[in-house]
């Protein structure tokens, strides 16, 4: 038996094909771009303005809470939330019990062990670890415990605020632009709503 090759697409069909899926999935694209540029512009805005920090962090974490779909941010948003606050509470401790060569590792193992096994909250469930090594980097720039506290509890801060302004925008949006679902249905927070 042998296996013949597809027939090449013509070059037109090519070109149709990502024009119709563009206009099939009811622009989720476009809506996350402008979602992500409205967001993106408040975060520069306000942590350049009033934090007089580098936004990067805030900015990341929107973008990781973002979602065209505002019930999949909510769900995103919650375990960020969780997972980022339990990074900051290890990485605290770890500073707070002193600096060593093992620090980093340990924090982020018992980290890991706790999202996994005590939180359980599966959405961003990476973030716990990665919370605690923010945490921790920010103290080993600091020579005194208490400076390393409080550059990591600001850069959280700044991770949390990007939370927050990514699922604000996202429900916004969600009500000025609303999208349909997988089958075809308009996504609204109201039941039945088309």
């Amino acid at each position: 038996m042998t296996l013949s090759r597809p027939e090449p697409r013509p070059a037109i069909q090519q070109v149709v094909n990502p024009l119709e899926r563009f206009l099939a999935d009811d622009l989720r694209g476009v809506h996350y771009a402008v979602s992500i540029f409205i967001a993106t512009t408040v975060l520069w805005m306000l942590v350049k303005e009033f934090g007089d920090a580098n936004p990067i962090w805030a900015i990341s974490s929107m973008v990781a809470t973002s979602d065209p779909q505002v019930k999949q941010a909510f769900q995103t948003f919650r375990g960020r939330i969780v997972n980022t606050l339990l990074g900051c509470a290890v990485g605290l401790l770890f500073i707070a019990l002193g600096r060593t060569e093992w620090q980093l590792p340990f924090a982020m193992a018992v980290t890991v062990l706790l999202s996994s096994y005590a939180i359980r909250v599966p959405n961003m469930w990476r973030q716990a670890p990665i919370t605690a090594a923010i945490v921790i980097a920010g103290g080993l720039q600091h020579h005194d415990k208490l400076s390393g506290m409080e550059q990591g509890l600001h850069r959280v801060a700044e991770v949390l605020f990007g939370c927050v302004v990514g699922i604000a925008v996202a429900w916004l949006l969600s009500k000025i632009w609303p999208l349909r679902e997988s089958g075809g249905t308009r996504i609204s927070n109201k039941q039945g709503a088309t």
